[in-house]
This record gives structure tokens, C-alpha cells and sequence, in this order.
């Protein structure tokens, strides 16, 4: 029976935003509720028409037939899911609920699923994927997590197409009841793998760990399901010769099925080259940069192709993608002449990767990142890491650490810390303790037009640029 009322705990939380519009746009009555704060996802939630509860009360559970709850704000202990278990309504977290509507039998509809899994770029790769079948006239649904992908207009959507495009987390269902991976409650058609590293130190004792339940993903694959994944990546090699489904491999190595042969960033464009077993498939154009956001988009053409689309159709549909919020995203240019960017990159890899991207885009140019660390499990167990992820760089001004509603505070790790032991390796460092200060700071510098200054984190740190002043 098709449900009619669903609620969203955490409605604001970039994983449960997307799937609130969903449910409003296939028809549901959708509440929800969060906190007093600003979040990225608050002009997509108005512009669905969705206006969620402030904080969390047993008297918004107003007898809907479906709660839906995040992980974070008490996760199954909030009172709001506690209220709906004691009246005996259904109960999903985010993982589950994802897995339900790629099935698609609560819209009473059969979906192909298309899941992107991996440590970095799912978001940019589920965007770009999305991008492709829109512009192709095949309204794909989907669940991207952001605050909006650009070209699409919001993280979510209910179409009429077949696929159902979803980003897979490998993070835990529920933190402290339910270890099992969130990616593992979908049953895809098509998985993208982009790449596997350490991360979640707080859910995963090792990266083999996390390794393992890749590959439980990959061979619950259905048999004429295929992997579509970046064979330059050391982990996912290991898992390839393990994986009993077909497989198709990419990346700038030769060895790859599909293979950047070229990339180049001209200006505000990323140009790269591609070669499909040993055949030219020619030039493509993106309007993101840096090497990692071609390989992401290798990804999504290969899904294009599985998805029945030619070349010839893709190419000129990639070039609509103009990037997701928060992914090197550009704010706008101070008063002061430099250029602002935000982004979410929170570990150590993907911020390198991020920042040469920015480099090769600004090579005369000075940088400024203005980073704030998540979770003091992921900056204690990566410290090292984080101290060279910044080489590419000029000036890296560290911000308190941004903590999970899920850890107890920890005094051995800090951003101060941090910075001290940066210094071994970078030669300008700077320790601001909170968002208003490093504000002040820019304020106080006034950078001008040879200066890039980007803002860096999965918290909060894009406040930063709220009260700076654009041209």
C-alpha cells in the first residue's frame, strides 16, 4: 500500500533533503523537522515548499504513515522517532530509506538503480551522471547530497524516467545500533566505484575493513549488473580480481578499459581526451577543473553509455553540468579585488587534490585556504596526513575543529595542534580559533586580485564568506 505521510527527522541534513522532495514531488505530504541553524540545504527545502518544524518534539509526529530519521540528533533516540515507534509507525534511517525508494514500490514503480559509491566524488559524479539523462530528456530521479547541483536545480528529484540515480555512503547505518554500511541497504543495476581510502575512523578499524564491505557491494550486484570503477586506485585492483560481476575500468593508466589519454585546464575549463578499448572517442569539455573532477566525469560517461546513450549525445550534455554547491564552488570577488571559492573537501586526499586543481587554474597566483577539520576521530587518526595536504598552497589559516553530534570532545587533538606540526612543512600557517576570526582576518588583509582565497570543510566554514562583501 502506497504511504501517503512521511516525516523527515533532520529534514535539513544533505543526505535527507534530497529524499523530502522527492517524496513532495511524487505526491507525499511531507513534514519535517531540525535545528535553529542555517544549513546549505535551506533554499532547496523552500523552494519544494517544504517548511520544517524548529527543533524536535513528540507533538510534530502527527500520525504520518512513514518516519524518516538521520543518523545525527539522537539518531533512533530521538525523541520524535521514539514517539512514532511507541505509536507504532514504520521507521527508516536514511541508508534504508534510500534503499526503499531506488526499489521504487512506495511510488508503485520499478526503478533501474544507478548507485556511486566511493572515499571521494560522489556527489560531482552522481551530479554529473544526472546532468547527462536530464539533458537527454530521460528525467532520471535522484539523491544527490548537497545543498543544489547547479544545471539540475536542486539534490533531488522524482522523475519519470527509469533510473534512479543515488549516492552510496559507506558510512554506518546507524552509528550505534546498526554498523551496517548505508550503501548496502540499495540494489543497484549499475555501481561506480570511484575510489576506496581510510576514512570513518569512528565506524572502521582499518581501511581492509572498509574494503571488505565495497565488495560486499559489488557482488550484490544482480548478474547482468556491472561495476563501473577507476582502476588507477590501488584498493579497488585488489577488489577487482575479487568481484564476481562484470567490471568496467577507467582511468589515466593504459591498462584501464576507458582511458584519459590528455587533460588540460584552459581558464574556467577542464579539456581532457578519452580512448574506449584501444578507440579514440575524442575531446570533451567540462566547466570544473582538475584532474580528479575528469575522472568523475569518465565515470558518469561510461554510466551514460551502459544507460543506452551515445557519445555524440553525452558530450554536449556534460558540458550543461556546472558543477554541485560546495564542491569548488566559486562565492564571488571581494571588494578588495581577490576571488572567493568554498568547498566541502574534508580529507587529507581529496584536499590536495582539490587544491592542485585550484592551482593549475591559478598558477601565478597566491592561495589561501581557510580550512576547518571534521570530527576529531578523522583528524586524530589522519593527523599526518592533513600536515602535507596543503603544499600546493601559499597560506593555510586553520580553524577549530568542526565536531560530531556522535564523539565526545577529545583535548589530545586540536587545530592548534595541528598547526604546530603543519609548520614542520609549510611555512606559512595561521591558527584562528573561530569562524568570525578568520572573517576579521580577511577583513583586516583585504586581499586583492592576486590573491585566491578558498574556504575548506565539511562544517561550517562556508559562514565564513556570509559576511564578506562581493563586487
Amino acid at each position: 500500500m502506497k504511504k501517503k505521510n512521511i516525516h523527515f527527522v533532520g529534514i535539513k541534513g544533505v543526505g535527507m533533503t534530497p529524499l523530502a522532495i522527492i517524496a513532495k514531488e511524487a505526491g507525499f505530504t511531507v513534514t519535517g523537522s531540525d535545528i535553529d541553524e542555517e544549513f546549505i540545504t535551506d533554499e532547496a527545502l523552500k523552494k519544494a515548499g517544504i517548511i520544517p518544524f524548529v527543533g524536535f518534539d513528540p507533538i510534530h509526529i502527527t500520525k504520518p504513515d512513514l518516519v524518516i530519521t538521520t543518523g545525527a540528533h539522537g539518531g533512533l533516540d530521538n525523541i520524535e522517532v521514539k514517539k512514532a515507534k511507541e505509536l507504532g509507525i514504520e521507521v527508516l534511517t536514511h541508508g534504508q530509506a534510500v534503499g526503499v525508494f531506488m526499489e521504487g514500490k512506495i511510488f508503485n514503480k520499478s526503478f533501474r538503480g544507478i548507485s556511486v559509491a566511493g572515499t571521494h566524488g560522489k556527489t560531482t559524479t552522481s551530479g554529473m551522471l544526472a546532468a547527462i539523462l536530464h539533458e537527454n530528456r530521460m528525467d532520471p530521479s535522484f539523491v544527490i547530497g548537497t545543498g543544489c547541483v547547479g544545471s539540475l536545480g536542486a539534490p533531488g528529484h522524482f522523475g519519470k524516467g527509469k533510473y534512479f540515480i543515488a549516492e552510496a555512503d559507506e558510512y554506518a547505518t546507524e552509528p550505534k545500533y546498526d554498523k551496517t554500511p548505508k550503501f548496502l541497504w540499495q540494489h543497484p543495476q549499475i555501481a561506480i566505484f570511484t575510489n576506496i581510502e581510510f576514512d570513518h575512523p569512528d565506524v572502521y578499524a582499518s581501511l581492509d575493513d572498509i574494503s571488505l564491505e565495497f565488495l560486499k557491494f559489488a557482488n550484490q550486484l544482480p548478474d547482468k549488473g556491472v561495476l563501473i570503477t577507476c582502476g588507477d586506485d590501488r584498493e579497488i585492483q585488489k577488489l577487482i580480481k575479487k568481484c564476481k560481476k562484470r567490471v568496467i575500468t577507467y582511468g589515466f593508466s593504459p591498462d584501464n578499459n576507458y582511458v584519459i589519454t590528455k587533460a588540460a585546464i584552459s581558464g574556467e575549463h577542464m579539456f581532457f581526451w578519452i580512448s574506449a578499448y584501444g578507440s579514440n572517442l575524442g575531446e570533451f569539455m567540462l566547466k570544473v577543473v582538475g584532474e580528479h573532477n575528469a575522472l568523475n566525469a569518465l565515470a558518469a560517461i561510461i554510466a551514460g553509455i551502459e544507460a543506452g546513450l551515445t557519445i555524440e549525445k553525452i558530450k554536449p550534455a556534460l558540458l550543461k553540468f556546472t558543477g554541485s554547491k560546495r564542491r569548488l564552488e566559486f562565492i564571488g570577488q571581494l571588494l578588495s579585488g581577490a576571488k572567493i571559492y568554498d568547498d566541502y573537501a574534508h580529507h587529507p586526499t581529496e584536499i590536495k587534490k582539490t587544491l592542485l586543481a585550484l592551482r593549475q587554474q591559478y598558477p601565478k597566483k597566491k592561495i589561501v585556504v581557510f580550512f576547518q577539520p571534521h570530527t576529531f576521530s578523522r583528524t586524530k587518526k589522519l593527523f599526518d596526513d592533513f600536515t602535507r595536504a596543503f603544499e600546493s598552497v601559499n597560506t593555510v589559516v586553520l580553524i577549530d575543529i568542526y565536531p560530531s553530534l556522535r564523539e565526545p570532545f577529545d583535548t589530545t587533538v586540536s587545530s592548534k595542534i595541528l598547526s604546530e606540526a603543519m609548520e614542520k612543512y609549510h611555512k606559512d600557517v595561521v591558527y584562528l580559533p573561530k569562524l568570525g576570526d578568520a572573517t576579521n582576518y580577511i577583513l583586516e588583509k583585504k586581499f586583492h586580485s592576486d590573491t585566491i582565497l578558498i574556504t575548506m570543510g565539511a562544517g561550517d566554514i562556508y559562514k565564513v564568506n556570509e559576511s564578506l562583501r562581493f563586487i
